[in-house]
């Protein structure tokens, strides 16, 4: 049994959980976010908590058990609380500018850097060169911070680029000249 599978699932107050057909649902304060159950598992819902539970002892199965709790767990969190990633642009003239739903990056190149934000996901810029990415859905808000980041990922020679605030950069000696 995995051991992350079987811990229940707590709803706190003002978040609805409701599966139908293969569906799970999760509603709360800040929105809310639908996902596929994992085939081969199913939902016990009882009250307040909610526990994953498999329905054969196949390897693929025993595989998604785990996932599935985080995942629903995650959602659960999402609704209630949200989720957000902060960058960090280092470098001269590099800058970020919220224009409506979009950010507009200037990262040295020639042109700017037009950045359409997704449905769900809100931007909020301080000091220009600090970016807090928010929303409900842990994974969307990963792959939006992911996708800023690769815009101009951080040199590790100079030391300049888009980070996460809270990665660390080793920084590395160029070449050693005679």
């Amino acid at each position: 049994m995995s051991r992350i599978g079987k811990q229940p699932v707590i709803l706190p107050d003002g978040i609805k959980l409701q599966l139908t057909n293969t569906e799970v649902t999760v509603t709360g304060p800040k929105g809310t976010l639908k996902r596929p159950l994992l085939e081969g598992l199913d939902l016990d819902i009882s009250g307040k908590s909610v526990t994953v539970k498999r329905l054969s002892n196949e390897q693929r199965v025993r595989a998604y058990h785990g996932l599935m709790r985080t995942l629903i767990y995650n959602m659960v969190e999402g609704v209630q609380k949200g989720f957000e990633k902060r960058l960090e642009i280092v470098g001269i003239g590099y800058r970020a500018e919220l224009h409506g739903n979009n950010l507009v990056f200037y990262l040295g190149y020639s042109h700017p850097v037009d950045f359409p934000l997704p449905q769900g996901i809100t931007a909020q810029v301080e000091k220009q060169t600090l970016v807090t990415i928010r929303g409900a859905d842990k994974e969307l808000v990963g792959q939006v911070a992911a996708k800023i980041r690769s815009l101009r990922p951080p040199d590790v020679y100079k030391h300049k680029g888009v980070k996460y605030a809270e990665e660390v950069l080793r920084k590395k000696a160029g070449k050693s000249g005679k």
